[in-house]
């Protein structure tokens, strides 16, 4: 049985798996005549295929039961993948490297603070949406266009992978 430790979500923490997206220690510069602070270009969006475009949709998760058994990851080989939480609430990322075999060993799992997001780069294998309250809504920005954009590895039922935030 593996548990998983939840770590905070850092920027060279979560590095191998994508962005984080916030502005804390980010730079910036003033637009809109001295206005508004842009941070710009936190995460990059990848659209990969014929006739693939970025789109944004708003994501509504209810809360899965605690302590969970990871029984699935997904991940999308044709783009990138965004969340970023709209009303401030932290959420749990669980994540595995790139690559066409998940090592159960390999998965971490990780807290947003609540105004922290995720890019998840194209091929990173994560969890759906984990939301830490009863029912959350997300920002989601990823790809739509022709092709199978999503692969989903279930584990088998001799592997036993368990998070479990309050540990």
């Amino acid at each position: 049985m593996i548990k998983l430790k939840i770590e905070t979500l850092t920027t060279a923490a979560f590095s191998e798996f994508g962005d984080v997206i916030e502005t804390q220690g980010r730079d910036h510069f003033m637009i809109n005549n001295g206005s508004t602070q842009r941070f710009h270009r936190l995460a990059e969006v990848d659209v990969l295929g014929e006739s693939a475009k970025a789109i944004i949709s708003i994501f509504r998760a209810k809360q899965l039961p605690m302590p969970l058994r990871v029984m699935m990851l997904e991940r999308h080989p044709l783009g990138s993948q965004a969340f970023i939480p709209l009303k401030g609430h932290p959420f749990l990322i669980i994540v595995a490297p790139k690559g066409e075999d998940i090592h159960p060993q390999e998965i971490r799992a990780f807290i947003s603070n609540g105004q922290q997001g995720v890019n998840y780069h194209t091929g990173t294998w994560h969890h759906p949406i984990l939301t830490a309250v009863a029912e959350d809504d997300f920002l989601v920005v990823d790809r739509a266009g022709e092709g199978n954009n999503c692969d989903e590895h279930f584990f088998s039922d001799e592997i036993t992978i368990i998070l479990d935030p309050s540990e």
